[in-house]
């Protein structure tokens, strides 16, 4: 159980020998090496399956790739019968239906516990668990059979996603091609000259539906720029930066900083104008609720509450400037924003940013991006409240669109929030695209096309 890169692995050295309790019985001989994050894994699987004494874990592209069959990404197990690696897994044999779990992925292996120990114990005949959008754990009574079953699975995955791009489902038995005892007295059926649907086809994912798949095509009719579209609106918070960020990182430190700022950067007659803008503010939204009518106070209160005030976020943008300009702050984006607006750039598409959060603040974030550093570059304009009105308003996109030129309709929205997505498309925006990013809310009833990463809007 050890952390270290498998290509330097010594297996002498670095290996960390533990108990059945996690105990350290021999400690590796190389320095400052840490335990696997999947050791709590490991022992889920010895202990649920005692005859076990390897484990194999695997970012195998095929099992990744099969774990995404299904488009809803709601499959809780991936069905494949009548090849013949199956006799490869283990508890198989050729015309055996295999029922490998699935579960989804968390941000760190060792969260995944839970939910491997509830899929080991589901599913007992299969010695492996697929990991959503990660890899594989699969496992052996030894290490030449816990290699040797590891690579027919991945053998089988291979063929269960080259078999869905040919249209064939690898979880419904085959009607004509294979041996049954009630074959012997028949003839060789003709080759039909053009494939038929078949009533008795189960119908959709894994043979829970029809075995044609055109329907998954239209399941998540996301755009693909720059063919349907030239125009992409953005979302900050969930959308290109994640929601901790925000609101671990960039709002603490506003509140951290509020009081050295205000003596410092703020004369007074500024300070009139942040406290008569401010209690306004405040009371259009506490219900006759009594504030203390200080700058500090009224701007803990909109913070406490989530409210999406033009003052408060243009106050938040200039304490964020100080920390941005001292080194203090770097700005978090995910990994796929760099090369889809590098993609979007040479390809035509201009993008836009709308969030609540004041334009300076925008601009401060993507001026100062930890992974790629300034991305301003990459955008042709900027719109928050003042400029285009609140994001959960109909209005507001039909004025953004206005601002830039175009019909509505030309244009692709993309957020983590229903109502905004609502919004936008009672405008008359053709595209609005929900947002699935690590720790975004629960979305409840899916109603709008959605993405996990912006490369799957990058497309000709």
């Amino acid at each position: 159980c050890t952390s270290h890169q498998t290509h330097r692995f010594c297996f002498r050295d670095d290996i960390f020998e533990l108990d059945m309790n996690r105990n350290i019985v021999v400690p590796p001989k190389t320095p400052n090496l840490r335990q696997s994050a999947c050791t709590p894994l490991w022992y889920v699987v010895y202990k649920e399956r005692p005859s076990a004494v390897c484990v194999i874990h695997t970012h195998s592209m095929h099992a990744q790739m099969a774990t995404l069959l299904d488009p809803t990404e709601k499959a809780k197990s991936l069905k494949i019968t009548h090849l013949e690696m199956l006799k490869g897994v283990g508890n198989h044999a050729y015309d055996d239906v295999l029922e490998v779990p699935i579960i989804d992925n968390r941000p760190s292996e060792d969260q995944l516990a839970d939910q491997l120990r509830e899929a080991v114990r589901s599913y007992p005949k299969c010695n492996a668990v697929l990991v959503r959008r990660h890899g594989l754990y699969a496992w052996g009574d030894s290490w030449e059979q816990a290699k040797t079953q590891c690579e027919s699975f991945d053998y089988l995955f291979q063929s269960a996603v080259q078999m869905k791009s040919m249209g064939i489902d690898c979880a419904r038995i085959p009607t004509v091609g294979t041996y049954r005892v009630s074959d012997e007295d028949e003839t060789m059926p003709s080759p039909p000259t053009k494939r038929a649907k078949t009533d008795d086809a189960a119908a959709g994912f894994n043979a829970s539906q029809g075995i044609e798949n055109g329907a998954d095509l239209l399941s998540n009719a996301v755009p693909i720029l720059p063919r349907d579209a030239k125009i992409l609106l953005l979302d900050i918070e969930g959308c290109t930066t994640s929601i901790s960020f925000v609101h671990s990182v960039l709002f603490p430190y506003a509140r951290e900083h509020l009081g050295s700022f205000l003596q410092s950067s703020v004369n007074a007659t500024e300070k009139e104008e942040l406290l008569e803008a401010l209690s306004k503010e405040v009371r259009e939204v506490s219900n006759g609720e009594e504030v203390n009518q200080d700058i500090v106070s009224l701007v803990h209160f909109l913070m406490d509450r989530d409210v999406k005030s033009a003052t408060l976020k243009m106050l938040q943008g200039k304490i964020w400037k100080a920390g941005y300009a001292s080194g203090e702050l770097k700005a978090h984006v995910y990994d796929d924003i760099p090369p889809t607006l590098q993609w979007m750039r040479q390809n035509g598409v201009k993008c836009y940013i709308y969030s609540s959060g004041s334009i300076g603040a925008q601009k401060l974030l993507f001026g100062h991006t930890e992974a790629a550093g300034n991305l301003l570059d990459f955008f042709e304009g900027h719109f928050d409240i003042p400029t285009a009105g609140p994001k959960k308003e109909a209005d507001s996109y039909t004025k953004i669109a206005k601002s830039m030129g175009v019909a509505i309709n030309e244009i692709v929205f993309v957020s983590d929030l229903t109502a905004e997505l609502e919004a936008a498309s009672s405008a008359g925006m053709k595209y609005a695209i929900q947002s699935i990013r690590p720790g975004n809310a629960p979305i409840g009833e899916k109603s709008f096309p959605s993405v996990h990463s912006l490369l799957q809007l990058c497309g000709k």
